[in-house]
This record gives C-alpha cells, structure tokens and sequence, in this order.
C-alpha cells in the first residue's frame, strides 16, 4: 500500500515535471509561463492560455489532460483504499493503546489471558488497578478489549513486548503462561529490563518453583495445588473454609481484609502503638495482623506494636468500615 501511494505521487509529479519541460521546449514558453499552462491544465480549472495554443501546443495540451486525469483516478484509488484499509485502523489503533500505556506508571502487567491471567486481571479491576494484558493468541485480543483492559498484541517471551507494556515503568508483573519454561523466560527478562518490580509467577511443576525463584520470581502460586488443598479442606474443615471464603478481598462480602501502609496514616501515628491508632473505636475494624518493614509476618499483633517506617497493618472490617478507614485517615 505504502509503495502504490509513492507510486501515485511520483506519477503526479512527473506529469507536472513533463508539461513544464513540453511547453517550455516545444513552444518557446518561459519557466513560469510553462509551470502556469501545465497547472491550468492538470487542473482544468478553465482559466486562458499565456499565448495563442498552435495546432501542435494543442495536442499536447490534450494529451497532458487525458494523463492527468488517469494519474488522478489512480491517485484517488489509492488514498481511498489507504485510508479504507483495515490494516491502517488497526494501526492507528495500536498507536493509540500504546500512547496509553506510555503515560502509565506503577501498573501491573499480566503475562497471558487464560483462567489464572483472566481472574487475576479481574482482580486487579476490582481494585482499580492500572493493568495491561500481553497476549498473543488473536482469537482473544478482542475479547480483552471488550473486557476494558490495555493490550499489547506479542509474545510475553519477547522483551520488545514486554517494553511495549511498559515494564521499565510498571510496579509488579503476573505471569499466567501455560509453560513454565515461558514463565521462566518472562521471569527472566522482567528483572533484567526492571529489578525493582514484583514479579507473581504460575508454576504447573513443583520442581520448576525452585528456578523460578532463583530467576527472579518474589512469589510462585501452583494453581492445581491450591485447588486441590481447598477440595480437600472442604471436607476436614468446612465451617473454618466457609468462613475464610467470607471474608473478601473485593468489598463485595460480608467481610473484607485490607492492607494499608503506615506511610498513608498521618505523620503523627509514625512510631506511635497500634493502641495509639484506636482502630477499633474509629473505624469498626481490628487489626488481625502486622507486616514489618523486614517482611515478617506478625498474626494478631498486639496493641503495644510500634508503627515502624515501611510496615504494613493487615485489617479485618465490613465494606462499610473499610471504606471508613479512607475517610479517617
């Protein structure tokens, strides 16, 4: 397409160059009188001749009409057929996303659309957090655009794919592919391209947990375990089950957990206690555990616990009360 649209301007231009260099060498016209004829008559636009047309100037004139309308119709064919072509649309449409996905910052990017990089892209939108798909399959690019999420068409594997997602600039990476080996190569390459973001990867093998690790993954989830484990505690214990499935992370139960830093409460509670928060009294919610700015993990904390720099409070409340957190504080 490119090359027919070069081809129509060159055409349109030389049939320019060729009525200058006609009437300027065959009748004695002068440069500008020559240029002038030939636009006139390219153009058609009626106006009168510089000197008296001869029966040779003439025909000339004739013929560089018939050429010029002939290069115009192919001219026009192809500028409609250009801007027609559903190749350019979806051009234009690649350029946009990646405009989008440019302006991002701290998003999270999620290695393939199947079950695992469906749910968690949902997950993601449920809390309202940038997120952009790589996938590659075409039959589910559309489906991802229907579902509301950034997409970039490529191979997660690729590093060009995973620049297009903005990985320099995201803030965490979800690999959900169906090979561990391309896990491993998406691991891989996401630390190189960034060491500071958190990378969640699939595993289908035990054994593949411990080189997933080594590459670069902060966490590995083996989604055919977990299933398993759940089935099998519905039946050991299925009122604790039922009880922690109420319990939601989406604020569409009954119940929900959240994790909020200390660096959002106010800068007074900073190296205050969790008694000095009063929780409990503010918001209706409790304080059920208390991450440490080393990454341990503190179930039940008790009140006297010092709201260190770079820690975490994990609270247990209803929506109501959780949304009330943000109003307090």
């Amino acid at each position: 397409m490119t090359s027919r649209a070069y081809k129509a301007i060159v055409l349109f231009l030389g049939v320019i160059l060729l009525g200058v260099l006609g009437y300027s060498s065959l009748f004695d016209y002068t440069w500008v009188d020559a240029l002038y004829m030939t636009i006139i008559t390219i153009t058609t636009v009626g106006f009168g001749e510089v000197h008296p047309l001869t029966d040779a100037s003439k025909i000339f004139t004739i013929f560089m009409i018939l050429t010029s309308i002939s290069i115009y119709g192919y001219l026009v064919s192809v500028v409609s057929e250009y801007l027609s072509n559903t190749t350019l649309m979806e051009a234009l449409r690649t350029t946009k996303i990646l405009k989008q996905i440019d302006s991002l910052e701290g998003h999270t990017i999620v290695c393939g659309y199947g079950r695992n990089g469906r749910q968690a892209a949902f997950k993601l939108k449920n809390h309202k957090k940038s997120c952009v798909v790589i996938e590659k399959s075409p039959e589910l690019l559309k489906e991802i655009e229907e579902d509301g999420f950034l997409c970039v068409e490529g191979d997660a594997t690729d590093d060009t794919s995973l620049l297009h997602a903005g990985i320099e600039k995201a803030k965490s990476l979800i690999t959900a592919l169906p090979s561990d080996a391309d896990n491993l190569y998406v691991v891989l390459s996401s630390r190189q391209l960034n060491a500071n973001t958190t990378i969640v990867s699939r595993a289908n093998n035990e054994s593949s947990q411990h080189k997933l690790k080594i590459a670069g993954a902060d966490n590995i989830i083996m989604p055919d375990k977990i299933g398993g484990d759940h089935m099998a505690a519905l039946l050991v214990t299925p009122d604790l089950v039922e009880f922690v499935n109420r319990i939601s992370l989406d604020g569409e139960s009954s119940a929900n957990l959240e994790e909020i830093a200390v660096e959002d409460l106010p800068k007074e509670y900073l190296l205050k206690s969790i008694r000095d928060l009063d929780l409990r009294k503010k918001t209706g919610c409790s304080v059920i555990g208390f991450v440490t700015g080393d990454g341990e993990y503190i179930i039940n904390p008790s009140s006297d616990m010092v709201l260190q720099p770079k820690s975490n409070l994990i609270l247990l409340g209803r929506p109501d009360q959780i949304v009330k957190i943000k109003e307090v504080f």
